[in-house]
């Protein structure tokens, strides 16, 4: 007793006194894991500790061993998929491993997994692209762990679902083919061996505004041609169609609201609209847009966008943008088929129509004007040395755009030489060579091709292309002077700018 009161003393002393650190103490945790049923070591398995050190796996034995563990009593648990967790408590001494052992019991068949958590993307995330990696974890599971997942990818405001990922061990999946401005909502399911399952929340996300693209071309993507929209200088690019086989000659109706183009998905060039995403895409036709060196490029919007002009072999049919009220409009001169073509308001009598005719061989070509009904035909052009194509009219009507190889070239095959753009007045006067006309040198051995007006009249967009018909061509502008040649993008077809 009076040793204790000495020590005691003592203590009280030094409390008055200077304060001492106690050094941290520790020691070293170790075991095996085992299945209770057939006593064999299990893999893989969670072993952690409060007071928490670290998460530790075991090995190929069973076995697993933590050091810096803190002296005193802890809280060891174990988890492993398809097993009843366990935690049991065990006393660590300084400087001493402890060994344990645990039996694991195989869970009820009817226990759910946890339900995944932690996405990736945090919930109501915006402006994401239209190719979206979505993430997410789940709660315990080790990486050896058996648990499959599903994943639901659903469209707001519309009917519309898609399985990204079907009973797969992924704990992410890749959404792509995503629409611009939609927001969507994603569920993760969570399956067992056993087969119980657990569902995660309703997580959302919005994909970015579709971007104001007012350029559409074809291009040539593998084996396929498929259509893309973009700024004039070729940024933003947005591909609108994924098709296998060619879809070609986009055109946005003048109010921006529908593209038309033209694919041979059936075996023949027929006539479809979609929106301007590309999302709806619509056969509109039943006779093909087709003819003498007619691959699907022989159609054109109405000025006020509810119907559409379009050549089938040796006529000229107007249909509505619905694919209703197909009308015949014009037949072709014996032995000709109609091929390009435009419509403008101007002209009275509710406008103008120019047509592009041509025979067995592509150069044999003719421009006419006809009223919009298709009746009085008048020649334009025709007997002109080298291939002639490509009409279109000007903003206000008073003239038309084509190309023609100044070269001369009467190729069977339809190959040019050196086309360049011209213009000139319904009456046959004011020719104008934009291509060299303010000396404006465009690249030898190349063609200048499918010209048209830019939305505010005072330009034109076409292709430059080497006369190989190999290179794919690149899409310029320049003045309707003559002025300003300017290369917009490379790799393109068929432009069209509203």
């Amino acid at each position: 007793m009076k040793y204790l009161l000495l020590a005691l003393v003592g203590l009280g002393l030094a409390g008055c006194a200077t304060e001492t650190v106690v050094p941290a103490l520790y020691g070293t945790l170790a075991g095996r894991v085992l299945d209770a049923r057939t006593n064999q070591p299990l893999a893989s398995v969670v072993v952690s500790t409060v007071p928490a050190t670290s998460g530790f796996l075991t090995d190929a034995k069973g076995q697993f061993s933590i050091s810096q563990v803190p002296a005193g009593t802890v809280a060891l648990s174990v988890h492993k998929t398809d097993y009843a967790d366990q935690t049991l408590s065990v006393i660590v001494s300084q400087d001493q491993t402890q060994t344990v052992a645990l039996l694991l019991e195989r869970a009820s068949a009817t226990a759910p997994p946890a339900a995944a958590s932690q996405p990736s993307l945090a919930h109501a995330t915006t402006g994401l692209p239209t190719q979206v990696l979505l993430g997410w974890r789940t709660p315990g599971a080790a990486r050896a762990d058996s648990l499959r997942y599903t994943v639901m990818l659903y469209e707001g405001a519309s009917v519309y679902q898609r399985e990204l990922l079907t009973n797969a061990r992924d704990t992410s999946v890749l959404a792509t083919g995503l629409r611009y401005g939609t927001v969507y909502y994603w569920q993760v399911t969570t399956r067992n061996p056993a087969g119980a399952s657990a569902r995660s929340v309703l997580w959302s996300f919005q994909t970015q505004p579709l971007p104001d693209n007012r350029v559409l071309f074809a291009r040539l993507t593998g084996a396929s041609t498929n259509i893309f929209s973009a700024t004039i200088t070729g940024t933003s690019l947005v591909q609108l169609t994924t098709g296998t086989t060619t879809q070609t000659a986009p055109q946005l109706s003048p109010n921006r609201d529908q593209v038309a183009y033209t694919s041979n998905a059936t075996g023949q060039f027929q006539l479809y609209t979609m929106s301007r995403d590309g999302s709806n895409q619509r056969r509109i036709s039943t006779l093909a847009v087709e003819g003498y060196n007619n691959a699907g490029v022989g159609y054109r919007w109405s000025p006020d966008g509810a119907q559409l002009l379009y050549a089938h072999y040796d006529q000229l049919y107007r249909i509505n943008r619905d694919g209703t009220g197909l009308q015949l409009l014009a037949t072709a001169p014996p032995g000709r088929h109609f091929r390009e073509c435009d419509w403008t308001v101007q002209g009275g009598s509710g406008g103008r129509l120019v047509v592009q005719t041509v025979g067995v061989n592509v150069y044999d070509a003719e421009l006419y004007l006809l009223n919009v009904d298709g009746s009085n035909p008048v020649l334009l052009l025709s007997n002109l040395p080298g291939r002639l194509d490509s009409p279109s009219f000007s903003l206000d009507g008073s003239r038309v755009l084509y190309t023609r190889d100044v070269a001369g070239f009467n190729s069977a095959t339809g190959r040019q030489l050196d086309a360049h753009l011209f213009t000139q007045r319904l009456d046959g006067t004011g020719l104008l060579d934009v291509t060299t006309a303010n000396n404006v040198t465009k690249p030898v051995g190349t063609n200048d091709l499918t010209p048209r007006y830019s939305p505010d009249g005072y330009s034109i967009v076409y292709v430059n292309q080497a006369n190989d018909n190999l290179t794919p061509g690149s899409v310029f502008t320049i003045e309707a002077s003559g002025n300003n040649r300017a290369l917009a993008f490379g790799n393109a077809a068929l432009p069209d700018w509203k």
